[in-house]
């Protein structure tokens, strides 16, 4: 079940984060590191309405931030196919639930949302090294644009189709 995260839900959704970052370092996928992202990052989400969990059998299986595209190292490339944009942060699935389907669920209410609010594309961006991102953003129809030097990341965008 999808919903909006409340603050009630920050300490599993901190857990969640520390399971798939240990994950990732397992995974040779140095994406975050300890610390990032953390339970004040989710805290911000949750006062901008912005993270969305996901829910199986009352446990938190996966996360999805989507918020309005303001990020200054986005504006250091000059790739970007549309202007009016929404931007998914901190996407987490569970270890263990990988490759079920929890990640397209999550993206298809990003784009739920991004039709919704007449946004024209989806913006995201992921570590060169994290190829499980990589491979999923790819299958889903993102095109990779330029090296976000600034802060070492692969833009990515989804054109929403109205």
């Amino acid at each position: 079940m999808l919903m909006f995260a409340t603050y009630k839900d920050l300490y599993e959704i901190d857990n969640l984060a520390n399971l798939v970052i240990k994950d990732m370092e397992e995974s040779n996928i140095p994406q975050w590191e300890k610390g990032y992202p953390s339970y004040d990052d989710f805290k911000k989400d949750i006062d901008s309405n912005a993270l969305i969990i996901y829910r199986d059998n009352d446990i938190i299986i996966g996360t999805i931030t989507i918020l309005p595209e303001n990020d200054p190292p986005y504006k250091t490339i000059s790739s970007w196919i549309k202007e009016k944009s929404i931007v998914i942060h901190r996407m987490l699935v569970h270890p263990k639930v990988r490759k079920k389907g929890v990640a397209s669920i999550l993206l298809a209410e990003a784009i739920k949302i991004g039709v919704k609010g007449k946004y024209e594309s989806i913006k995201i961006d992921t570590h060169l090294e994290n190829y499980k991102m990589r491979n999923f953003l790819k299958k889903n129809g993102f095109i990779e644009l330029e090296y976000l030097e600034i802060i070492d990341r692969l833009a990515y965008e989804l054109v929403l189709e109205e």
